[in-house]
């Protein structure tokens, strides 16, 4: 069997389509397929025959489930170089999709996390069916949400983006509709005929024929308690306020938060907070370069990913290990000026709205 390309890359009518070809991995992002993607859309923006693009995932299983954390490891571990690079392209193709001038449709089927919200969420026709499983899980490896996660969460409805950062709980269809993350629900068995539509007609009005409603989702009815328990200014209180609001799901939800990265969550709520101040998502993928790569030169990081992808244990030891132990000056790391430098999109041609 011959090499496989990470990144498929194809035409089809007007329609151009990129296909993350690394199913075994769950399409995990690498830096290469990150540069593939980011001269791909380069090179279609300059082509007056491509009318759209769409992105989806090779396999079964799902879209994309986020970098490849294995490669941060090691570099975690050994103090390596090859994860800021890697930030500094992602981030970057985060903002080119943002700001994309021809409609980026993705197909958010599956599994879709981290990385693999970073390349669908921020395309403007995002499509969400029964099997989607949408997620920013990075609490849980000691990372702080990231490619523009943090700008998205901040704005959706209530606290509900508050209660998904912290708890790195996925969502399906309906929540993610709710939430800002996808715009349309179109059932699994109707993705093949919905692809080679789009490559005939107007995307929108494609999409439009072929979406229906979400099965209902959880938050929408959990709304009550989220707003009243997140809208607390610190990780503690927001426990406290969960474990004594009397909600099974509170409860549920302050058990999950105490099994996440102490130093990640604070850095995480401070993030958010920060980000919904801020206009643009350049602003806040900035910030979020700031924050992975303090997150790097901390022991939680590679810890988290050992206990999630390594050895599978699921029982990190954080460091420090309660919340009451991370201090402000803790915190003020992941807003400071990295060794390498700042990524800089907010202040560069990136940053221009087509």
């Amino acid at each position: 069997m011959g090499h496989e390309e990470p990144v498929l890359i194809g035409r089809a009518g007007h329609l151009a389509h990129i296909t993350l070809n690394r199913p075994r991995a769950l399409n995990a992002l690498t830096r290469p397929m990150v540069r593939m993607i980011d001269e791909a859309l380069t090179e279609w923006k300059r082509d007056d025959s491509v009318a759209a693009v769409i992105i989806c995932g090779a396999g079964e299983r799902g879209l994309c489930a986020g970098g490849d954390i294995r490669v941060i490891y090691e570099d975690a571990r050994t103090g390596g170089d090859a994860s800021v690079p890697f930030w500094r392209d992602e981030y970057r193709l985060n903002a080119h999709i943002a700001r994309y001038p021809k409609p980026y449709v993705a197909l958010m089927d599956g599994i879709v996390m981290g990385g693999g919200v970073g390349v669908s969420a921020h395309g403007d026709v995002r499509i969400v069916t029964e099997r989607s499983t949408v997620a920013m899980p990075e609490t849980g490896i000691g990372l702080v949400p990231d490619v523009g996660g943090t700008y998205l969460l901040s704005r959706a409805p209530g606290e509900l983006g508050t209660h998904l950062a912290l708890t790195g709980r996925a969502v399906g269809a309906a929540d993610a509709q709710l939430c800002g993350l996808a715009d349309h629900f179109v059932p699994a068995d109707r993705l093949p005929e919905l692809r080679t539509k789009l490559a005939e007609g107007d995307v929108r009005e494609t999409v439009r024929r072929y979406e229906s409603v979400a099965p209902e989702g959880r938050l929408a009815a959990d709304r009550e308690w989220i707003d009243a328990c997140y809208a607390a200014d610190s990780v503690e209180e927001i426990v406290s306020g969960l474990f004594g609001h009397g909600h099974p799901a509170a409860k549920e939800a302050a058990e999950t938060i105490l099994t996440r990265s102490p130093t990640a969550l604070k850095a995480t709520l401070a993030s958010l907070r920060r980000a919904r101040r801020m206009s643009t998502l350049e602003q806040v993928l900035d910030q979020e370069f700031r924050a992975s790569c303090a997150a790097l030169a901390t022991s939680d990081l590679p810890e988290g990913i050992r206990a999630q992808v390594i050895d599978k244990d699921r029982t990190p030891q954080w460091s420090p290990r309660e919340l009451e132990q991370v201090t402000d000056t803790d915190v003020a790391r992941f807003f400071a000026l990295p060794p390498g430098g700042d990524l800089g999109l907010a202040t560069s041609s990136h940053a221009v709205r087509p």
